[in-house]
């Protein structure tokens, strides 16, 4: 494996260490941007209101950096102390002055051929704690580097690629832990959760996602069904520093679509796992779908907010499931609360008292095809939603697609597709996507903003009281964050699948994205 690495430190360059009381109070400083998700509640919001309605209009690029990306550019950016940190496909990473864009290191990461991905060789970005930057890597390693320089300080293998397993997701750093997840489940890995010393690079502790024979959930599984069981990690979760209790979601169960071979719940699939941060002890777990036929996954980022509900304050959870439904639960105890659809979805009848779908057993694919709506990317994807505390709404993109499904057989074999059904899509409707806004507390409606395609792009909400997306057809766009009103459009020329952030720098406000293969920075002239 060759590692080449460059370094041009810029003048003024300052390269302060971000503590845990740092990433912790994130919310606090929001001249930066310091996790992937903005902070350890994942609201991915910036307090920053210098961009407002009053002259959103006048948004200009500031500048642009070109990354060498040739897969989809999903990265979403750290910014602190007048750097940006962001990575590009498949695992590298670059450190630019926020002055003027320009490189001040790369992190370039050589990748072993034959590497199985299901969805692209993509990265969604680093953490940071102390002096070191975190990358995990489509190869499956978690690498720690110097903040200042870029150069490898450990290197340690996660898992073994040739089995199929692949790392696309930013690592969430603790106070002395560095939690990664894995994917791979299209190709019958068994899902885990790792937690890493920062200092060392040694393992922490492992959650099986897949329980073993002895270990709570295995029942779910029958026969060794669990060995090749899936349930993978591959999106950054979030954390309550308070609760010590650390909330990640786990995908589909293995095969994809034929359940024939593994009968019962399939525990800890398409479920939100709390566990203890400490030692990796499972405190409460929500599944979602139980048994699941559609490769529908639970992988969205969930959302943690204080409020009150039911009469008292309560520490609760947001989930916009890839399922259609939107969901609400008490993340000290994991006690259901609320479902609610956001999506067209024929795969539920309903969702019971407990919060268990009532299955609409027609969708269930088959010899002869079933119509299932969404289809297997879900309503909701990887990309980030938003929560806004000025006007207590859930921001969220929407997929509106669905598809036919054929059932095969599924036969497991080392590093190739496990799946058990072919897709068909649609040819007598269109697919659309739409920005969606709802009560964060109730489910309840408040506006939407209809885009042409399904959309892959996250969301940021600003305390300018503006949300900012983009489009499949290059558009990146600003709405009224209250009712949806669209107040300014840019055409970047390329599709956007990443998640904008916004940052302070020497007193001016920015907002960021990247469209392409391009990062640009947008500020008021």
């Amino acid at each position: 494996m060759k590692i080449l690495l460059t370094a041009c430190l810029a003048a003024g360059t300052l390269f302060a260490q971000v503590s845990y009381d740092r990433l912790r109070n994130a919310a606090r400083e929001p001249a930066s941007w310091l996790t992937y998700s903005g902070d350890y509640q994942s609201h991915h919001y910036s307090a920053l209101n210098q961009i407002n309605h009053s002259n959103v209009n006048r948004l200009k690029v500031a500048w642009m950096y070109q990354t060498r990306g040739r897969q989809h550019v999903e990265t979403t950016p750290l910014v602190f102390d007048g750097v940006m940190y962001l990575t590009d496909p498949p695992s590298d990473v670059t450190a630019l002055d926020l002055r003027t864009g320009r490189p001040i290191w790369h992190y370039r990461r050589g990748i072993p051929e034959g590497i199985s991905v299901c969805c692209g060789q993509v990265n969604r970005g680093v953490a940071v704690l102390d002096d070191q930057l975190f990358i995990g890597t489509i190869d499956s390693h978690l690498v720690a580097l110097d903040l200042k320089s870029g150069r490898v300080r450990w290197d340690v293998p996660v898992a073994d690629p040739k089995l199929g397993y692949s790392m696309t997701a930013a690592p969430l750093a603790l106070k002395n832990k560095i939690i990664v997840g894995v994917a791979g489940a299209e190709y019958g890995v068994r899902g885990f959760l790792d937690a890493y010393d920062p200092k060392t690079g040694k393992r922490a502790w492992r959650f099986w996602t897949t329980p073993a024979p002895g270990e709570p959930g295995n029942e779910t599984w029958s026969g060794d069904s669990w060995k090749n069981g899936g349930a993978t990690t591959w999106l950054t979760g979030s954390y309550d520093p308070e609760l010590n209790l650390l909330y990640w979601g786990a995908g589909n169960p293995s095969p994809n679509y034929n359940g024939q071979s593994r009968q019962g719940d399939n525990l800890y699939s398409d479920s939100v796992i709390a566990l203890d941060a400490g030692t990796g002890k499972l405190k409460w777990h929500f599944q979602f779908v139980p048994h699941d036929l559609h490769d529908i996954d639970s992988n969205q980022i969930p959302v943690l907010l204080d409020a009150e509900y039911g009469g008292r304050r309560r520490k609760l959870m947001l989930f916009a499931n890839r399922n259609a439904f939107y969901y609400l639960l008490d993340r000290a105890t994991g006690e259901f609360l609320l479902a609610k659809p956001f999506a067209k979805q024929t795969w539920a009848k309903s969702i019971d008292p407990r919060g268990r779908p009532v299955k609409n057993e027609a969708s269930a694919p088959s010899e002869k095809g079933a119509l299932v709506y969404p289809d297997d990317d879900g309503t909701s994807n990887w990309f980030s939603p938003s929560y806004s505390p000025r006007t207590k709404l859930f921001y969220q993109n929407v997929r509106e697609k669905g598809a036919m499904y054929f059932l095969t057989e599924a036969q497991y074999q080392t590093g190739r597709m496990y799946l058990g059904a072919t897709k068909r899509n649609l040819t007598d409707e269109e697919p659309y996507g739409a920005l969606r806004a709802w009560n964060a507390l109730t489910g309840e409606p408040a506006w939407e903003f209809k885009v042409h395609t399904p959309p892959w792009c996250g969301l940021l909400a600003t305390g300018g009281d503006l949300v900012f997306s983009g489009t499949m057809e290059g558009d990146f766009f600003a709405l009224n964050a209250t009712n949806g009103k669209l107040l300014w459009r840019i055409q970047t020329g390329a599709e956007i699948w990443s998640n904008p952030i916004s940052y302070q720098h020497e007193g001016k406000q920015y907002i960021a994205v990247v469209a392409g293969s391009t990062l640009i920075t947008f500020a008021v002239e």
